[in-house]
């Protein structure tokens, strides 16, 4: 199977601002291919055909863009696969309608061709760049979809690398899990998981967070001018720019903190070994319709918890079952199969009106979980 592969780079001043190039190419380039697509669209036209876009491109780089020409052609060429791809995914209803991408929200990043990335001892060529130191060394071989990125703070190489599944020994345990809010996880062997939000740690985090924020529309306040009917002008100040860079420094902590607690506990879940693992299957979407639990779920990242779980799955050989939608694990009684009519989110704990059985909520799902059978 292929895994990715992350190494930090330390580029020079000039080589940073090249890679800022080769960012805003990627990023314009995707842009203008998706705008080309919806205007074909609402003209009555078919999907345009990568190939078609990359040469109308190439003209364009000898007139109109020429600047174009300062980075990589594979930095355009990857850019407008993507967008394509993007487009096609939403016609088949695999995902929503590509947005365009900005300058301040979306992640700078941008593709290098793979038979012009060379490797030497802690170095690595990126093409029209040059040379770039790297905290480690990246093995030697073969390599695929190797892509540049910028977290807000450092640049980052990461290169999927093709690594054989491991082979150990796994018991005949089967283990349920069930993911909420006051918990990250319940395993039906009692293993329990806690909110990383919850902790003191992050809390200081988001109160600073939180302060920052306030600072920063105040700042803005006071630097407000009318410029016309309805139409204010904000001027950035050195402070502004400052507490704005202190601010995503601040969100990159937070989201890091939160993204290896996740890593943690699904290794932890994979090291135990069972051969089987059984999940319920949430409706994310339909969840963070409600107003007063969507930040929680959002913080959680219980989609990202089931998209780690399911690749360290396959690397260790063990079977990841998805449980119905509709299966009523909370509902049922793990001791004697009674299931509950009604069961609100404020009962915590599950007391059975047949045999009587008083147990935590959460531990009853995981164990009914790990009973299910498709």
């Amino acid at each position: 199977m292929i895994l990715t592969k992350k190494v930090r780079l330390f580029p020079t001043q000039e080589q940073e601002t090249k890679l800022w190039q080769s960012v805003g190419t990627a990023r314009f380039i995707y842009n203008w291919t998706l705008a080309k697509q919806q205007e074909n669209y609402k003209n009555g036209g078919k999907f345009i055909k990568d190939n078609d876009l990359r040469k109308e491109i190439t003209l364009l780089k000898k007139d109109e863009l020429s600047w174009l020409n300062d980075v990589s052609n594979n930095v355009a060429k990857q850019a407008v696969k993507d967008a394509c791809n993007a487009y096609k995914s939403f016609f088949k209803g695999l995902v929503t309608f590509p947005k365009f991408k900005s300058r301040k929200k979306s992640k700078p990043s941008f593709y290098n061709d793979t038979s012009k990335l060379k490797v030497r001892t802690k170095k690595v060529l990126i093409e029209k760049i040059g040379w770039i130191k790297t905290n480690e060394q990246i093995p030697d071989t073969k390599y695929t979809n190797p892509r540049i990125s910028f977290d807000g703070k450092y640049w980052y190489l990461a290169v999927g690398i093709e690594k054989a599944k491991a082979t150990i020994k796994l018991t005949n345990q089967t283990i349920g899990i069930d993911v909420g809010i006051k918990d990250l996880a319940i395993c039906s062997d009692g293993t329990k998981f806690n909110n990383i939000n919850k902790t003191k740690t992050v809390k200081k985090l988001e109160k600073r967070l939180k302060r920052q924020q306030k600072q920063i529309s105040r700042k803005y306040e006071k630097s407000k001018k009318k410029v016309g009917e309805n139409r204010y002008q904000f001027s950035k100040t050195k402070n502004i720019i400052k507490l704005e860079k202190q601010i995503k420094f601040l969100y990159r902590r937070l989201s890091n903190i939160r993204n290896n607690h996740l890593h943690q506990v699904t290794n932890a879940i994979v090291k135990t070994k069972p051969s089987k693992i059984v999940i319920e299957t949430l409706n994310i979407k339909g969840m963070m319709k409600n107003k007063h639990l969507s930040k929680a779920i959002s913080q959680q990242g219980l989609h990202r918890f089931k998209t780690y779980l399911q690749y360290k799955c396959e690397y260790y050989g063990i079977e990841l079952v998805e449980a119905d939608k509709w299966y009523p694990s909370s509902k049922l009684c793990s001791c004697c199969g009674n299931k509950k009519d009604k069961l609100s989110l404020s009962e915590r704990t599950y007391i059975c009106e047949k045999c009587g059985a008083v147990i935590d909520r959460d531990l009853n799902a995981a164990i009914n979980l790990s009973r299910y059978s498709a």
